[in-house]
């Protein structure tokens, strides 16, 4: 099982929000969200929005909200 795992991570590294979705289509149409509301000055400090896959539930972070 593939699960996408949506993050956004502050300058430091810290994950700021997550969503996890089984749902490829569904995790996409979030990133890009993920993405569009990062503000010009947050993304000039190093805020990120990052996509990334996981073969686990285990493996998502425990703060993310889960979708399936």
């Amino acid at each position: 099982m593939t699960i996408w795992v949506n993050e956004q991570l502050d300058p430091s590294g810290l994950i700021y929000s997550c969503i996890a979705s089984g749902n490829e289509g569904m995790a996409k149409e979030c990133h890009e969200s993920f993405k569009e509301n990062l503000s010009d000055g947050q993304k000039a400090e190093g805020w990120v929005a990052r996509l990334r896959t996981v073969n686990s539930w285990d493996e998502v972070p425990v703060n993310a909200l889960k979708l399936d």
